[in-house]
């Protein structure tokens, strides 16, 4: 069966302006540790590994990415016969494909860096604007953050821009549908557009209605809350040595083995080569897998009511995400309500907030 992913590779954003240069910390530009790339004008510092070596996972049958299609058990099921995975998942393998020789920073770094761009959790939840810093591996160090809350900051302020990153983008897909859809008449490029997007969201019946409640957001507040329960706030072996934010599975891809299982059997927790892709596989996966065809409704139907989309209500859909079903619920709602992550749901990453502004 064909593996997931393929091994690293995915070439990384080579922009930047040496003008800017002067305005980071010494240390990195003396390690060449960094890769500077932008948006427009603020920074955004995208960090690549070496490669990645094993970890371990989070055991829950729903968050295999795309099951249907990866489950060897599940191999000649109807699904895997209409569904082909290279369309599914391959922006995810052009994305996952990077490597550089570049290293992790280490925590301190990272801070100074934060601090450099002027990057607080403060100011967002105010002005409801973040820098877009986006680093591909976790610092090692976090786990030895002794303030607690210091180190759920510090992972927010890690993961949030990733997060807003892959929003924007659904966002701007899901703009151009309701163009096309409020159109009479299409052009060729726009109907390739479609058939790219009925692929990628696994429709083969090409049913409007059905890709309307698939091109959609994760509230951030709620992928937060995931992620920092599947990670430890990003303490936990598959967050560190796999870049797996979401605990997501595959049997047939580079994963990470649990302690627990056989040798030679059962599934693994799949890691990949830059945070990001973990983000947008999250994301596929909640707007692809059966399991979460009543969170798609329930998101719709808020949609349809002019409500925003709520992370708690969302949340009560997300049982089948882990095995501790309703239990799991509750925490992502304490998770979500005692860290004030609500606040997150309406920032916007700079300097694209004027473009998202008129944004479904």
């Amino acid at each position: 069966m064909k593996r997931i992913f393929k091994k690293n590779k995915i070439k990384p954003f080579k922009v930047f302006d040496e003008n800017n240069l002067s305005s980071l910390p010494r240390i990195i530009l003396s390690s060449m540790l960094v890769i500077l790339f932008f948006y427009s004008l603020p920074i955004v510092v995208n960090f690549t590994s070496q490669k990645i070596e094993s970890s371990a996972g989070i055991q829950n049958n729903s968050k295999a990415i795309l099951a249907y299609t990866l489950n060897k058990k599940s191999s000649n099921s109807s699904n895997s016969q209409t569904l082909n995975e290279d369309d599914l998942l391959i922006d995810i393998y052009s994305l996952n494909d990077q490597e550089t020789d570049t290293v992790r920073l280490d925590a301190s770094t990272i801070k100074q860096l934060f601090e450099d761009t002027d990057y607080k959790l403060d100011d967002v939840r105010k002005k409801k604007l973040v820098k877009p810093i986006a680093l591909t591996l976790l610092p090692a160090e976090i786990k030895m953050i002794e303030s607690v809350k210091k180190r759920k900051e510090f992972f927010i302020q890690i993961v949030l821009p990733l997060i807003l990153e892959e929003n924007k983008n659904i966002k701007l897909d899901r703009k151009r549908l309701f163009s096309i859809i409020n159109k009479s008449n299409n052009s060729k490029s726009e109907k390739l557009w479609l058939e790219k997007k009925y692929k990628q969201y696994g429709i083969p019946s090409r049913d409007l209605s059905i890709l309307k409640r698939r091109m959609d957001i994760v509230p951030v507040s709620l992928a937060l809350a995931q992620a920092a329960k599947e990670t430890g706030w990003g303490t936990s072996r598959f967050a560190q040595q796999g870049n797996a934010l979401f605990g997501q599975w595959t049997w047939s891809g580079e994963g990470l083995k649990p302690k627990d299982a056989e040798k030679n059997e059962g599934h693994k927790v799949m890691k990949f080569n830059v945070l990001q892709a973990s983000v947008r596989a999250y994301q596929r996966n909640i707007n692809t897998h059966s399991s979460y065809e009543d969170f798609r409704l329930a998101r719709a139907k808020l949609r349809d009511l002019g409500e925003p989309l709520d992370s708690i209500i969302l949340s009560e859909y997300l049982d089948k995400y882990a095995e501790t079903g309703n239990e799991y619920v509750k925490v992502l709602q304490k998770i979500i309500q005692q860290n004030n992550l609500k606040d997150f749901d309406d920032a916007k990453l700079l300097p694209s907030s004027i473009e998202l502004e008129s944004l479904i």
